[in-house]
């Protein structure tokens, strides 16, 4: 963002941040959302270079499309153990989490104060 907008924002009454100050999140939680999103990230990403559908890798986990679509966005509903078994059902390995790990949300204008 540019620094006259910015200023423009915080004179209206905006304060900015990033996704951690909207969200209240803590640095744990902060981890573990960005391990969830690494290992979705990484299921998908091998998935489709290894031309497995969502079905197919469904069946590979005894488990459904649908379930294997929530996977790869990263829904909260899904386990972490769910996620680490569809890495491995997809021939990933913990070391092939590095490239997508490092992602962060832009930073979002917080609401605006009362």
């Amino acid at each position: 963002m540019d620094k006259a907008k910015r200023k423009a924002l915080e004179a209206a009454g905006y304060r900015i941040g990033d996704a951690d100050d909207f969200l209240g999140l803590s640095a744990e939680e902060r981890r573990l959302l960005d391990l969830r999103l690494s290992v979705s990230r990484t299921v998908r990403r091998l998935r489709l270079k290894r031309r497995l559908t969502q079905q197919q890798l469904a069946e590979k986990l005894k488990s459904s499309q649908s379930r294997i679509a929530k996977m790869e966005v990263g829904e909260d509903n899904v386990s972490l153990d769910l996620l680490f078994r569809g890495l491995f059902a997809v021939g990933g390995k913990l070391s092939d989490l590095g490239t997508d790990a490092k992602v962060r949300p832009s930073r979002l204008p917080a609401r605006k104060r009362a």
